[in-house]
């Protein structure tokens, strides 16, 4: 026999508007929701990485940084449904949200009818699913929330591109990925073809993380392919 669950779904607030926040949860906790609230940018990823929600309300001026900042955080390791709530109502700023992974945008002021409708199709869309916030493989460990490498217990630091090629392949543990691919994922549509940038950087990570960079363990060259991270090594 099927157990059902008779949790209500969280919702976590971050927004730096105490008044907001007060609509919110007087609004949300009447139609069968629970919340949590952040005041800024990074208590909410904390937040959400100690206590996963199942819904995120979103505003894009955070004292901290910027709402779209909170969305890529978000989106190294999560899926959880994110709907923007901003007074910010240009097109640009809509599409630089929706490109960086909000599930649905919301102007303020909203109408409370059409937020709780905009969280239901949201929660329909959602992709349910495991979330990895800390990658193993033999000695080397990347603590996606945190955004700390450690291999053999220390920390290693990385250049900001570097540590975005590294979750990328994270992501795809165990799968080759092309040349083109990794290009565009890391540095854009216009790279795609820059394959010299990927053998810099391919270098560089190899020569901070592998024990022999000549013999590598974690990220394996497919010839004339791409390259593959390996998983369980090292």
């Amino acid at each position: 026999m099927t157990q059902v669950s008779n949790l209500k779904p969280n919702v976590l607030v971050i927004d730096d508007e105490a008044q907001i926040r007060r609509l919110l949860r007087v609004c949300l906790e009447g139609n069968g929701y629970r919340v949590t609230e952040a005041a800024k940018g990074e208590e909410g990823i904390q937040q959400a990485a100690q206590h996963p929600p199942d819904i995120v309300i979103l505003d894009l001026g955070l004292p901290d940084m910027d709402g779209v900042t909170v969305l890529k955080r978000l989106r190294e390791w999560s899926r959880v449904p994110v709907v923007v709530l901003s007074v910010r109502d240009r097109e640009d700023d809509k599409i630089a949200a929706l490109d960086n992974g909000a599930d649905d945008y919301v102007t303020k002021p909203f109408s409370t009818g059409e937020l709780l409708a905009r969280l239901r199709v949201a929660q329909r869309h959602s992709t349910p699913g495991e979330e990895l916030k800390i990658f193993r493989s033999g000695k080397l460990e990347v603590d996606l929330t945190a955004r700390i490498v450690r291999l053999n217990g220390k920390a290693v630091r990385l250049t900001a591109t570097e540590y975005s090629l590294l979750r990328l392949f994270v992501q795809y543990a165990g799968k080759v990925l092309i040349h083109r691919q990794i290009l565009r994922e890391v540095w854009g549509p216009k790279y795609e073809g820059q394959t010299h940038y990927l053998r810099v950087y391919m270098a560089h990570l190899r020569e901070k993380l592998e024990t022999d960079p000549a013999a590598p363990k974690f990220f394996r060259t497919e010839p004339g392919v791409g390259y593959r991270m390996v998983e369980g090594e090292g």
